[in-house]
């Protein structure tokens, strides 16, 4: 049985999945307007057999109770997704994943369920404060090592059913860009930093011309595609990533360019970026990966600032449910940071390059 709601999210259904005696639980929702594609609730286990072995708590993942929100999650096929990565892919991870008890779905559809581990213990960081220097070294090794494992190894039939960062999927939202710009105009511009609004314009329907030039010159990896700090929970030293609905298969730069341009305060990602790109490329090469120096990594990630950080701010800005402040103030903070983020690494200069070579 998958669970419609939280209200089917019953002792009998929980006591099904671990094969014992649930006699109560309590649930409870965290994270709102933070997973705007699910709604996510820790749920208290108790029972009156102290030798069960059970959890205390789990986490349950449901779908979003806004029906625009679900729609949008089963058009870009990031239900099914998650599950399969959690079935089929995450056994591969050698760090950074939270043990998963059970999942399902209806293929097809936002009729889903993830239970898993729960780590409310660890600390989950706001967007809008971004990460510590300390929490993106963290961040950004983890990312490396999963990085590491998939580098140059996703062009097989096996893994076509991940969307590449060229795909249909891609052509899809770049003509969403073009709708849904003048939404995104009207709500955020007030948020842009000095030249964001025309960063913004020009790339509005050309990001399939912008990773193609990417895909084309770069190695090949898995990426999680939303590897933000609302999508991490931290402890000392450690990170483990979740909400892996956006998986895709392109240059491993979407990622970094992602966490950093977004996930920090814009002096310190400006202070620190060189440090953090530096530490990924170290690395990718403690972990296996020959062939990509610090040069091109660089011009990568310089490159990727022009990517999934500005499509994602946009997307959110103009199709998502966004009836809470919270999730305006993470997309105002989305939109500022990756703008300038983009204008730091001479986007505008790279866009008028790609723009032209593509004449």
């Amino acid at each position: 049985m998958i669970p419609a709601n939280i209200n089917d999210v019953t002792p009998e259904f929980l006591s099904a999945i671990f094969d014992v005696e649930i006699d109560s639980i309590e649930a409870n929702q965290i994270g709102q307007g933070i997973g705007l594609m699910g709604d996510i609730y820790r749920v208290g286990l108790s029972t009156s057999d102290p030798s069960q072995k059970v959890p205390e708590s789990v986490v349950v993942k449901l779908p979003s109770s806004y029906e625009g929100n679900r729609a949008q999650g089963v058009a870009l096929g990031m239900f099914d997704a998650e599950i399969r990565f959690y079935e089929e892919l995450a056994p591969s991870i050698p760090v950074g994943i939270p043990g998963v008890y059970h999942t399902d779905i209806k293929p097809g559809t936002a009729d889903f369920v993830i239970v898993m581990e729960d780590l409310t213990r660890y600390e989950l960081v706001a967007q809008s404060d971004g990460m510590s220097v300390e929490q993106a070294y963290a961040a950004v090794e983890v990312m490396a090592r999963i990085h590491a494992v998939w580098w140059n190894k996703v062009k097989i039939p096996a893994l076509e059913w991940i969307p590449s960062m060229i795909s249909p999927r891609i052509e899809y939202v770049d003509q969403l860009l073009k709708e849904i710009y003048p939404v995104f105009e009207s709500g955020f511009a007030k948020y842009l930093p000095a030249g964001g609004l025309e960063l913004y314009q020009r790339f509005a329907g050309n990001y399939l011309q912008i990773n193609k030039t990417l895909a084309a010159r770069s190695p090949w990896t898995l990426a999680h595609q939303d590897y933000r700090v609302e999508n991490l929970m931290f402890a000392p030293g450690e990170a483990v990533v979740l909400d892996w609905q956006g998986i895709g298969r392109g240059p491993g730069a979407y990622d970094l360019a992602y966490l950093l341009g977004g996930s920090m305060a814009i002096d310190k990602r400006r202070e620190y970026e060189a440090g953090l790109v530096q530490a990924y490329q170290n690395t990718l090469e403690s972990s296996g990966v020959t062939g990509y120096p610090i040069e091109k990594c660089w011009d990568d990630y310089g490159h990727a600032q022009l990517m999934g950080g500005l499509a994602t701010a946009m997307v959110t800005a103009g199709t998502l449910d966004l009836s809470n402040a919270r999730g305006v103030e993470l997309v105002a903070t989305m939109a500022e940071r990756h703008g300038q983020a983009a204008l730091d690494h001479d986007g505008l200069a790279r866009l008028s390059a790609i723009l032209s070579d593509s004449i």
